[in-house]
């Protein structure tokens, strides 16, 4: 059956980052723009690219490398925006359990759970940058549950956001009689000399096709987002008030947490940062997991007001450092 909705759907669970698209919708900014959302949980975050590029969905949410190997894969999806710029990612674990130090190779014969296809080749990949070999640890998917998985100690470390399952552990290892500087994060960015964690920001994706024949619905949509995520900065406990009322799932300190540390890392301008888009699309062809002449799926054509056009053959530079686009 045919709808005149734009359908979108979330890269994963709702959760603390996600809150300026459930603004959007509650503070009537879609209406105001002239488009009907439907915001949407996958069952399964792994089958987001897919199920959009096939067009089955209109609109969603990916991480970047994500976005560019779905693209290499055959699957007709396009970056028309950023929600989270840079959040820093890596393999979590709990330092007083005595397994894993900063060096990385202390991850031998350990247990490290990973979410998706990717992040098992990452993993991989770093394994050989420092001497190792796949056989070296057990590769355990669990997901997103990252941080439930080390808890109950089905893996010894996974990789995770520092504003998510980061959160999650720190808040733990306190209720446990332990301070929240006893997880540590063995950073992907760093371990792998990029320079940011721009790999695992989290775009705005579109379906190829829709993007194609809709254009004023997907500016009307950046439009409204961008308002959402401006309100969101702004005022954010209110924001957070109001979020909690659509979803009361989340209504307690330590998804609030999550939401505070998110803040740092919303987009204050919804780019494609090209130097960005540069170095992963390095990082993926070093990864194997796009050919030497892929070209870059991402616009900043449906963004409102003034942003940079994308050029993949600009010399930008890196221009990253260690601390969020945000406190820079």
């Amino acid at each position: 059956m045919s709808t005149d909705k734009i359908t979108f759907l979330l890269n994963w669970a709702a959760n603390a980052y996600h809150a300026p698209l459930y603004l959007a919708q509650k503070l009537n900014f879609f209406a105001d723009e002239g488009v009907k959302v439907a915001l949407l949980e996958p069952s399964d975050p792994s089958d987001v690219t897919e199920i959009i590029g096939s067009g089955k969905i209109d609109l969603g949410l990916k991480a970047m490398i994500h976005t560019i190997a779905a693209k290499a894969r055959g699957f007709n999806v396009t970056s028309i925006g950023t929600l989270l710029d840079e959040p820093f990612t890596g393999v979590l674990y709990i330092k007083s359990a005595g397994k894993i130090t900063e060096d990385f190779t202390s991850l031998r014969g350990k247990r490290i759970g990973y979410v998706g296809e990717f992040g098992k080749i990452i993993i991989d990949e770093l394994t050989r940058h420092y001497g190792m070999a796949p056989e070296d640890y057990t590769a355990v998917r669990v997901g997103m549950n990252v941080a439930d998985a080390i808890k109950r100690g089905v893996i010894d470390a996974g990789v995770g956001l520092e504003n998510i399952q980061q959160v999650e552990l720190e808040e733990w290892s306190k209720q446990q009689g332990r301070g929240r500087d006893d997880v540590g994060m063995l950073r992907i960015d760093e371990l792998a000399d990029l320079g940011c964690c721009c790999f695992c920001s989290v775009l705005y994706i579109g379906n190829d096709e829709f993007i194609k024949n809709n254009p004023a619905k997907v500016r009307s949509f950046m439009r409204a987002v961008k308002r959402a995520t401006d309100f969101v900065l702004a005022e954010p406990d209110r924001a957070w008030t109001m979020y909690t009322e659509m979803k009361p799932a989340l209504n307690d300190e330590l998804n609030r947490k999550m939401f505070d540390r998110s803040l740092v890392y919303m987009s204050r301008t919804l780019e494609n940062v090209q130097r960005d888009w540069n170095k992963v699309t390095g990082y993926s062809k070093r990864l194997g997991i796009v050919a030497q002449d892929f070209k870059q799926n991402c616009t900043n054509l449906y963004l409102p007001g003034d942003v940079p056009a994308m050029d993949a053959e600009a010399d930008v530079g890196c221009g990253c450092s260690n601390v969020p686009r945000a406190e820079r």
